[in-house]
């Protein structure tokens, strides 16, 4: 063999093939800092909206927004149903679907919790009337719920018109429960003290829906349920192939959402110790706000809880500081709209830019 011949094998020729890994390597990490990035994006905004009314309070009122403990509180109470709104809907969107009944379904179960109150304070005393009152809010919820995941996993029924039906009959039903008015519960404060009481600072209702959302977080990353949501929303036909009943798991994902919708309701007629069937109306855009917002795609397979509590906080922060600031209560939908649009176009270039598919 000549000695070209060996250079050609074993010289300055063959050094460039071992340079050619670390280019893919900086761009595997550029896209995985993007990643990230997009994954906090809810929290990082929060973190400048929460800055931006702060310089504002300063300058304009000479006090602060964030370290008063009252304005702390306001936000917190404020984030509380749209938070458990989100919690089912955050479940409904990673599966691929949409949930357009939620707002009546709180409704629903604020009307009817505060009739099961007022029916069963004289005879069972009023601790447990509230628990009688809260149980028959959230199983009322349940109804609504499993009829929405029938219609969607055995009928075929798309979400969106599946669930706008369904939004229809709730109204309907609420409303005619409630004999067209708002339900005032009467004689049990201790229904109030639940909905407006306070443990070191903290509202009672704020507790729950922590500890309910904490609940809502380790069902969907750590049992089985959660891996199914996923895997559905990533793929239907792959989750099919791999064993998974569609149908039973969308049926019982529908009642999962209509619950956390009657606890919201539940809460909410406390808060008022009154129930009513428009409570959840003005909410179901902001339900599936803090979903988006929190970095859920609306082409499902990916979110987070965690997410979405960033993105309610989000929406709570805008509404409250808004009020704070005096502007006009109506800058509240256009905030959150615009908000939402922005959120839907990053998910769409974060998608184009890790490859995945946006239709045209």
């Amino acid at each position: 063999m000549s000695s070209t011949e060996d250079v050609q094998k074993t010289g300055p020729q063959a050094a460039p093939r071992d340079h050619v890994a670390p280019p893919a390597d900086h761009s595997e990490r550029a896209k995985t800092l993007v990643q990230r990035i997009a994954d906090l994006r809810a929290w990082l905004f929060l973190a400048a909206l929460v800055l931006a009314f702060e310089i504002w309070a300063r300058y304009d009122f000479d006090g602060t927004f964030i370290l008063n403990p009252y304005n702390l509180q306001s936000i917190a109470i404020f984030a509380v149903a749209p938070l458990l709104l989100a919690s089912g809907q955050t479940f409904v969107i990673i599966s691929g679907g949409i949930d357009l009944s939620l707002g009546f379904i709180m409704g629903l179960a604020a009307v009817v919790a505060a009739h099961v109150v007022n029916w069963t304070t004289p005879s069972l005393g009023m601790p447990l009337a509230v628990l009688a009152g809260a149980l028959a809010g959230v199983a009322i919820a349940g109804v609504p719920g499993l009829i929405n995941g029938l219609l969607v996993a055995r009928l075929r029924v798309p979400p969106f018109i599946g669930t706008l039906g369904m939004f229809g009959v709730a109204r309907g039903v609420a409303f005619l429960l409630a004999g067209g008015t708002v339900v005032p519960v009467q004689g049990n404060s201790f229904f109030s003290t639940l909905g407006n009481g306070r443990f070191h600072g903290v509202p009672y209702i704020v507790i729950v829906t922590i500890v309910f959302v904490l609940l809502m977080h380790y069902l969907l990353t750590q049992t089985r349920f959660g891996q199914h949501n996923y895997a559905i929303g990533a793929n239907v036909q792959a989750a099919r192939r791999a064993g998974i009943n569609i149908k039973s798991h969308l049926t019982r994902l529908y009642v999962l959402s209509g619950i956390c919708a009657g606890l919201a309701g539940v809460l909410y007629s406390a808060r008022f110790n009154a129930g009513a069937a428009q409570a959840g109306e003005p909410l179901l855009l902001d339900s599936v706000a803090a979903v988006v917002i929190g970095g859920a795609s609306l082409f499902g397979g990916s979110g987070t809880i965690f997410g979405t509590v960033a993105g309610a906080l989000v929406i709570a922060v805008i509404q409250y500081g808004l009020v704070f600031i005096n502007v006009e209560p109506f800058w509240q939908f256009i905030s959150v709209g615009v908000v939402i649009i922005i959120s839907v176009l990053i998910d769409q270039a974060q998608r184009r830019f890790s490859g995945g598919r946006v239709d045209e």
